[in-house]
């Protein structure tokens, strides 16, 4: 029998869903959904979202404080935003690629294709994470949560985009490739072996 080599993120992914399976039934529905949603590709996708949300909060504050003091003005406040959410995508689209995804081609086409999509998806969620708030908050719902009006609107969206932007990820950015269709698998061979 072949010993399967796993890593700390395989092992830990392992034993949570373990947890998970004694508190739930496995063939119950609740089971049914955990089977499914906690993956390894799941469980690290989250990881480095929280890890990206550091990356960035840590360059903004950086920038504020080092480059412009104590008491910026609006325009650096913007300028260190939109620097720290590059960072921060920059950051999401390595970890994304190489640790969640498993994209290991650094091939100039695939790199530019993955990168480009991925960041164009982010540029979409990130508009939507802007302004949909503010149209939820005029649809109605602008309640508030710890005194913070406009935040379970904000919430809403914050999960949607997480969503939506696991699913760009897996579908469009780093999808896999599909098998090779029928006619590509007899153009590839040789001669000798179509006879």
């Amino acid at each position: 029998m072949e010993e399967k080599n796993t890593g700390l993120s395989d092992r830990f992914v392992e034993s949570l869903r373990n947890i998970l399976f004694k508190i739930f039934k496995r063939d119950a529905a609740l089971g049914k959904l955990i089977d499914k949603l906690v993956t390894k590709e799941i469980i690290s996708y989250l990881f480095f979202g929280i890890m990206t949300t550091l990356v960035n909060f840590v360059t903004y504050s950086l920038l504020v404080k080092l480059a412009f003091g104590n008491n910026p003005d609006d325009s650096q406040v913007t300028l260190s935003n939109g620097i720290a959410w590059c960072v921060a995508v920059i950051f999401a689209f390595f970890t994304n690629k190489l640790l969640v995804f498993e994209s290991k081609s650094f091939a100039p086409l695939t790199f530019i294709k993955e990168f480009f999509s991925f960041v164009g998806a982010r540029i979409l969620t990130g508009l939507m994470e802007t302004f949909i708030p503010t149209l939820l908050i005029n649809a109605g719902l602008n309640g508030t949560l710890f005194g913070v009006k406009g935040l379970i609107a904000k919430l809403v969206v914050a999960i949607a985009v997480i969503i939506l932007n696991y699913v760009f990820s897996k579908l469009i950015s780093f999808r896999k490739k599909a098998e090779a269709s029928e006619s590509e698998k007899i153009k590839n061979y040789p001669e000798e072996d179509c006879k």
